[in-house]
């Protein structure tokens, strides 16, 4: 009778014991929410089809007469470590692609919601697209004088983007980047930049 005794109180201490410590870190604050660390694990060119670009006073051969340029998908892999004893959410990623570090060809947000678990690094996919064309109209609306200074032509530029992005010679940035993590209430923006090169 006294060992049954004996293992129910140690019984009921391991579960108190196990309570607490659940309790005492399982809260989130704002003083006690650690950063979540961000690498940029990889980048790469799911597909090419070349550097191409026709006017729209070319007669297409199938499809629409148009403007029309050669598409680039773009995807990059990141690694999440969250440090925190309890999970977080990243709730979502705005981000802004350049080339050569000067040239901002597309901005754009994921709003897909991750959860991850405490102590563990999952990841997180972005993919994107940019076209010949969609690049020429940003060159030409805000890429101008920076094409002056280094002497290139908006097709130069083009070019060497869609020429030097796949075989990774061209610098590749992500800027203007937060990731939004929340946890029961705290929300922490995190700024990310990095080069891909």
């Amino acid at each position: 009778m006294n060992k049954r005794l004996a293992l129910i109180i140690a019984l009921f201490f391991v579960t108190a014991v196990a309570f607490t410590a659940c309790a005492t870190m399982g809260k989130p604050t704002a003083d006690n929410f650690r950063v979540p660390e961000i690498t940029l694990q990889s980048f790469e060119v799911p597909e090419y089809d070349g550097y191409w670009y026709y006017a729209g006073s070319v007669k297409a051969t199938k499809g629409s007469d148009g403007d029309h340029g050669a598409p680039l998908p773009m995807s990059f892999l990141f690694s999440i470590k969250n440090p925190n004893p309890y999970p977080v959410i990243l709730e979502g990623i705005t981000y802004t692609v350049a080339f050569d570090k000067d040239f901002d060809l597309y901005s754009g947000n994921n709003n897909d919601t991750y959860w991850i678990p405490a102590g563990v690094t999952d990841h997180v996919r972005l993919t994107t697209m940019i076209t010949a064309r969609s690049a020429l109209l940003s060159l030409l609306v805000t890429g101008g004088y920076k094409l002056k200074e280094k002497g290139w032509s908006p097709w130069d530029a083009l070019q060497r983007w869609w020429e030097g992005v796949p075989n990774m010679t061209v610098p590749v940035t992500i800027k203007d980047c937060t990731f939004t993590f929340k946890a029961d209430g705290v929300t922490k923006a995190v700024p990310f930049l990095v080069t891909f090169k």
